[in-house]
């Protein structure tokens, strides 16, 4: 295992010039020693890019790539120790289970009885080992995965397994099931494991830690805690949750804060003058009858019944908002004008698409 830090930029072109040039802006990252980390982001934002300079597969055009302090920039994926898992299986279908999850081992010739208690392990943890005799070709496609995953996991002393999306080809309902299990074996095994996914749940509840991605760059590396609670980008509070953040065109004077020429209240902390995005959560976002006089006033234009929850969408001049409300909540009624608390200790402001600190 090992620490992989980068320092770099990425541009498939041979002389870029402008931001839209990069398929990795340049960026500064560390990958610590025995982390679990999910890239996370839309398709097209940089993350298998990424995950390929860090393989070897690719050579960053920009800066260097280091593992434990070395740099490793142009170092063969053979030589970075890497082991891989991609989209859609990769194994030998006339070979046994425990034939494809042993030739990782027996290409670097490894003991047998070292391999035979390492397949044994792996496959235990993956729920095969009553199909370590069966051959490859006759499985459904989402066990040939948990073959592929089994390939990356078996080798104890890789220096970091990089998964690409790969769960693409599992049923929905075995998903959950195969992110607890790569989470139980991180715990375990206590590998470096590195996730790409353009699925926010598997990347919140697989990884330690989250790096969000968007144009080629990296807007936030955090918890799944603080990507909630605290975005440190707008793209972060409306690609997490579901739905994502609310955000609010408000001007700031002395900490006072006008929506559509109206006021709204004190920020109740300092703000830099000037336009701002509120940012509030569906979750957080209180509505009130209209006998309150406090909030934005606004219109309910339509009350979803989610079952676990209740998806109020209300209107507030030009800008639409939700508020996700608990189903024994007081729910108004399509058409009602209610008030919408927006201001409390869970609204983040942001200038310039970044968070206000």
């Amino acid at each position: 295992m090992a620490r992989i830090d980068l320092d770099l930029a990425h541009s498939y072109k041979p002389n870029p010039k402008e931001d839209g040039d990069y398929a990795l802006l340049p960026l500064k990252m560390s990958f610590v020693d025995g982390g679990a980390y999910a890239l996370l982001g839309p398709s097209g934002c940089g993350k298998t890019t990424m995950l390929n300079i860090m393989s070897g597969l690719l050579v960053p055009s920009h800066g260097t790539v280091k593992f434990d302090g070395q740099d490793m920039t142009r170092a063969t994926p053979q030589a970075r120790n890497i082991a891989q898992v991609f989209q859609f299986p990769v194994i030998y279908d006339t070979m046994t289970v425990a034939e494809n999850l042993a030739f990782p081992l027996k290409n670097r010739k490894v003991p047998e009885n070292v391999i035979q208690q390492r397949v044994g392990q792996i496959a235990e943890m993956l729920e095969m080992s009553h199909q370590l005799n069966m051959r490859a070709a006759g499985l459904a496609a989402d066990q040939k995965q948990k073959i592929s995953l089994g390939r990356g996991l078996v080798r104890p002393d890789v220096s970091a397994v990089l998964f690409d999306e790969p769960l693409t080809v599992i049923d929905p309902h075995l998903k959950w099931q195969l992110r607890r299990k790569l989470k139980q074996i991180h715990h375990e095994l206590k590998l470096t494991l590195i996730y790409v996914t353009h699925d926010q749940v598997e990347a919140l509840t697989f990884a330690d830690q989250v790096v969000v991605m968007t144009r080629g760059k990296a807007v936030q590396v955090g918890s799944a805690d603080a990507l909630f609670e605290r975005p440190a980008h707008t793209f972060v509070g409306h690609f997490i949750g579901s739905p994502g953040m609310n955000f609010l065109p408000v001007q700031a004077r002395a900490g006072q804060l006008v929506v559509n020429g109206q006021p709204l209240g004190d920020a109740g902390r300092v703000l830099p003058d000037g336009e701002l995005q509120l940012g509030i959560r569906p979750e957080y976002l209180a509505i009130a009858t209209n006998n309150d006089a406090r909030g934005l006033p606004a219109t309910v234009v339509q009350v979803q019944d989610i079952g676990t929850y209740v998806l109020v969408t209300c209107r507030a001049g030009k800008q639409t908002l939700k508020a996700r409300l608990a189903p024994d909540a007081v729910i108004p009624a399509t058409g009602a004008s209610v008030r919408l608390k927006v201001l409390g200790a869970h609204t983040c402001f942001y200038a310039n698409e970044e968070l206000v600190e």
